[in-house]
């Protein structure tokens, strides 16, 4: 997903959050339940944005966060790639956000303040990663856990037979592969 279709997902859930307060009168810009108009509610949200960042940056970040949690910054490239495609401003149908789609509810727990942060979010989801690394002690349990949610992995005592967490698994893998043959050469 790129910045746009973040930007235009984000503004599509602004304008429902209006649509379902009650109706202004005739002429009257829609109010919500704080006293903002839409747009003024919306130019809050995009300057709120931190300006996205370079893949460079974003690969040196990955580097100092893998470090500092002793995993594989290959792998971590991979989450990446498969959550985002590298974009900081990516937000996904179910509200996960940031490079490493995070939820808010995990960011919260992670102490990540600002999820489209690039330095904010890879540093809570390598933690992330990390935990459920040191839970499962297997890679692909983990990154199943990291995209079905823990719950899933321990109900079905490995990869979750849902579509999309096997599909997610073995595209993360195969990335993950793809990344550390390529800082071999």
């Amino acid at each position: 997903m790129n910045s746009l279709q973040a930007a235009l997902l984000r503004i599509e859930e602004i304008q429902q959050r209006f649509e379902a307060a009650p109706k202004p009168a005739v002429n009257a810009q829609p109010v919500n339940q704080e006293g903002q108009t839409f747009q003024s509610l919306l130019n809050q949200e995009t300057e709120a944005l931190p300006p996205s960042a370079s893949r460079q940056e974003v690969l040196d970040l990955i580097q100092d966060h893998a470090s500092e949690q002793e995993i594989d910054p290959n792998l971590v490239k991979a989450v990446v790639q498969a959550e985002s495609g590298f974009n900081s401003h990516a937000v996904s149908p179910v509200g996960a956000r940031g490079l490493m789609q995070l939820m808010p509810s995990t960011a919260k727990t992670l102490g990540v303040q600002n999820s489209f942060n690039p330095d904010d979010n890879i540093q809570g989801g390598t933690k992330y990663l990390k935990q459920l690394l040191q839970k499962y002690d297997s890679v692909p349990n983990a990154v199943a856990a990291y995209n079905a949610g823990p719950g899933a992995v321990d109900k079905h005592k490995g990869i979750p037979p849902y579509k999309e967490t096997q599909q997610y698994v073995k595209r993360v893998m195969n990335l993950y592969q793809q990344f550390s043959q390529s800082d071999d050469s």
